[in-house]
């Protein structure tokens, strides 16, 4: 079984999950998204007191609090426990493109040359890992949610302001990764 859990799965097996979850926040009439976790946290922890934004009923939010917290131990189980050692498979194109840019390929899913220790404690990695966060922060809370609430459960209700937020998230994206990224690094 744990030989069948670490292989590589086909690419749609993640589609079949996401819509299998959308129908069922539909049926129970919730809405999805990361970004509104961090809001219900600040509420938690007492915000509600100073700003009127955090000043709501935390309690009906468990269950997204449930789906956050399964997510993020379901990332250190496929990282930790599931994790077949073998160095991530990439076309020679995409490694060719991120020679482009800059971006030493090292056979893992995060390049350490972005994501590394060494990266992430310098004082350029250490600032954009605040200005990073500021930006992130903003956009979310400007666009009235995250990608993933936005281009999941926004989509699949039928929104129009989150087909433009998405189509912004991928322009943004696009901008970043083609201009930005390789005058950062």
């Amino acid at each position: 079984m744990l030989d069948l859990l670490r292989q590589p799965w086909p690419w749609y097996t993640s589609g079949i999950a996401i819509a299998t979850i959308m129908v069922l926040l539909l049926f129970f009439g919730k809405s999805f998204g990361f970004s509104s976790n961090l809001r219900t946290m600040c509420t938690i922890a007492g915000a509600g007191k100073r700003v009127k934004f955090f000043d709501f009923d935390w309690k009906t939010q468990k269950w997204n609090l449930l789906f956050l917290l399964g997510s993020v131990l379901g990332g250190v189980i496929a990282a930790t426990l599931l994790n077949s050692g073998e160095s991530l498979r990439l076309s020679a194109s995409t490694i060719s493109d991120l020679k482009e840019i800059g971006v030493q390929f090292d056979g893992q899913l995060n390049p350490a040359q972005i994501f590394g220790p060494e990266a992430m404690s310098s004082p350029m990695g250490i600032f954009i890992l605040f200005l990073g966060g500021i930006l992130v922060g903003f956009g979310s809370r400007y666009a009235g949610g995250c990608t993933s609430g936005h281009a999941i459960s926004g989509l699949s209700n039928l929104q129009l302001p989150s087909l433009i937020a998405v189509v912004g998230f991928f322009a943004g994206g696009l901008i970043m990764t083609h201009y930005l990224l390789p005058l950062i690094f």
